[in-house]
C-alpha cells in the first residue's frame, strides 16, 4: 500500500497544473490515457520490469539539464536519400526547416492539427494500441505520452511510398522537455521506410503506434544521438495482419539514460516480424531495451537481436519476451541478446523470456556477455593489424547480425560507417 500512495503522489505532483481540456475524439482519447495512468501511477525501481533501470529522472517533474551536442566532423546523417523531412527542434514541429508535408500515395497530417477534426482515420488508431500494450505489462509512461503529447505526425500510407519520410529530431534547449506521438496506419499491401534521428531533447517521451494492414511492409530506422547528457523513453506499439511485415533497427549511441520499449502484437497468420539494435556505449551510459512480441496467430515469425557494445562502466539491459498464445501453432520466435564488455567495469543485464500456449511451435533464445575474442585478436594482430584497427574489426563482426537487418543497403552502409566513426573517436 505504501509503494502504490508512493507512485500516485508522484503522479499528482507530475500532473499539477496539467489541463486536458480537449473534446472530441481525441480528447476522449487523451481521458482515457489519463484514467489508466491515475489507476497505475508513475513507474518505481521496485516493479519488475523497471528493475534495472531507475525510472526517477524520465517521470520526474523537471528534466535534468542536457548540454546541447555540437559536431562539425560528421555529415548529417541520410543526407544522400531522397527522402521527405519533417523536422522537430526540441520536440515542436519546425515548418521552416520542414519539407512539404505531401507524398504520392501517402497522407501526413500533424497531430497538432486534428485536434479539432470531428472525423479523422486516427480516431481509431491514436491511443488504442498503446492500451493494448498495457496488458500483461503496465507500462504508465506510455500512457502519459498518450494523455500529454501535443505533437507528432500521423501518415496513412495507401501505397507503395516511393521515398522514404525521415523524422529529424534537433536539440537546442539545455531544458526542453518534449511529448512526441506518432500514428502510422500502413493499409493492406502498402508500403513505407520511416526514417528517424536525432537526440531530440533534454528529455524525451515518444509513442509511435503502427497499424500494418494485410499484406503490407513498414521498414523502420531509427539512429538514437549523439548528445551524451540526453535521457529518453521511447515507445514502439505495433499490430500486424495477415502476411505483413514489420522490420525496426534502432542505432544508440551516447546518452545518459536510454529506454526503447517495443510491443508487437501478431494477430494475423504468416505476419513476419523483426526487431534488432546496436547500442556502443562509453563512460556515463546506461541503455535499456524492453521489448514484448506476441504471436496470436499461426505461422508467423519473428526475430530479436539485440547486441551491446559497452566500456568504462557503461550498463546494458535487456528484457525481451515471446508470448505464443493458444492457437498460434507453426509460430517460429527467435530471440538472441549480446554483450561484447571491453572493460572490467561494464555490466549487461539480461531476462529473456519465453510463455508458451501451443504445442507446434519452434522458439528459442539465448543471452551471452563476454570480451573480446583473445584468439581472433592475436590472429589479426600476427598479419600486421594495428591494435586499435584489430579491436574495431571484431566490434564490427560483432554487431554485423543487428545491421543485417536493415532491408535498404545504402541506409545499411550508412550506419556501418557511422560505427566506425564512433569506435574511432572512442578509441582507447
Amino acid at each position: 500500500m505504501a509503494l502504490a500512495k508512493a507512485k500516485q503522489d508522484a503522479l499528482a505532483e507530475k500532473l499539477q497544473g496539467v489541463l486536458i481540456a480537449e473534446d472530441g475524439w481525441l480528447g476522449s482519447a487523451r481521458s482515457g490515457a489519463l484514467a489508466r495512468l491515475t489507476t497505475m501511477g508513475l513507474p518505481g525501481k521496485r516493479d519488475e520490469y523497471w528493475r534495472y533501470t531507475d525510472p526517477t529522472s524520465l517521470s520526474s517533474v523537471a528534466p535534468k539539464s542536457a548540454a546541447v551536442f555540437i559536431s562539425h566532423d560528421e555529415t548529417p546523417i541520410f543526407d544522400q536519400i531522397d527522402r521527405v523531412r519533417i523536422v522537430f527542434v526540441d520536440g515542436v514541429f519546425d515548418a521552416g526547416q520542414s519539407d512539404p508535408l505531401s507524398l504520392s500515395g501517402v497522407e501526413i497530417s500533424r497531430l497538432a492539427e486534428v485536434q479539432s477534426v470531428g472525423d479523422h482515420w486516427a480516431h481509431d488508431l491514436y491511443g488504442v494500441l498503446e492500451h493494448r500494450g498495457q496488458s500483461p505489462v503496465e507500462r504508465p509512461l506510455a500512457a502519459l505520452n498518450t494523455a500529454l503529447a501535443t505533437e507528432g505526425v500521423l501518415i496513412r500510407v495507401l501505397e507503395k511510398a516511393p521515398k522514404p519520410i525521415s523524422l529529424i529530431y534537433i536539440h537546442n534547449s539545455d531544458t526542453s522537455d518534449a511529448y512526441i506521438h506518432h500514428c502510422i496506419k500502413v493499409e493492406s499491401g502498402a508500403e513505407l521506410t520511416l526514417l528517424e534521428n536525432g537526440p531530440a531533447a533534454a528529455r524525451l517521451n515518444k509513442v509511435m503506434e503502427v497499424e500494418v494492414g494485410d499484406g503490407a511492409q513498414f521498414h523502420h530506422v531509427r539512429l538514437q544521438g549523439r548528445d551524451h547528457e540526453r535521457r529518453a523513453v521511447t515507445h514502439i506499439f505495433a499490430r500486424l495482419g495477415k502476411a505483413s511485415v514489420f522490420k525496426s533497427f534502432t542505432l544508440t549511441a551516447n546518452g545518459r539514460l536510454t529506454r526503447n520499449e517495443a510491443i508487437v502484437e501478431m494477430t494475423g497468420n504468416d505476419a513476419f516480424a523483426h526487431v534488432a539494435a546496436a547500442a556502443v556505449g562509453d563512460g556515463d551510459f546506461h541503455h535499456d531495451d524492453t521489448v514484448f512480441i506476441t504471436h496470436a496467430a499461426e505461422r508467423c515469425e519473428s526475430r530479436q537481436v539485440f547486441k551491446k557494445v559497452l566500456k568504462n562502466g557503461a550498463v546494458g539491459v535487456f528484457q525481451g519476451k515471446i508470448l505464443v498464445r493458444k492457437g498460434a501453432q507453426k509460430t517460429d520466435g527467435y530471440q538472441i541478446s549480446q554483450a561484447l564488455l571491453l572493460d572490467g567495469e561494464s555490466q549487461f543485464l539480461a531476462k529473456p523470456e519465453l510463455e508458451i500456449y501451443a504445442d507446434d511451435v519452434k522458439c528459442s533464445h539465448g543471452s551471452t556477455t563476454g570480451a573480446i575474442d583473445e584468439t581472433a585478436l592475436f590472429y589479426l594482430r600476427s598479419r600486421g593489424v594495428p591494435m586499435q584497427a584489430a579491436q574495431s574489426l571484431l566490434v564490427l563482426a560483432f554487431l554485423a547480425e543487428t545491421i543485417a537487418e536493415i532491408e535498404d543497403e545504402a541506409i545499411a552502409a550508412d550506419i556501418q560507417s557511422r560505427l566506425e566513426g564512433w569506435l574511432s573517436r572512442h578509441a582507447r
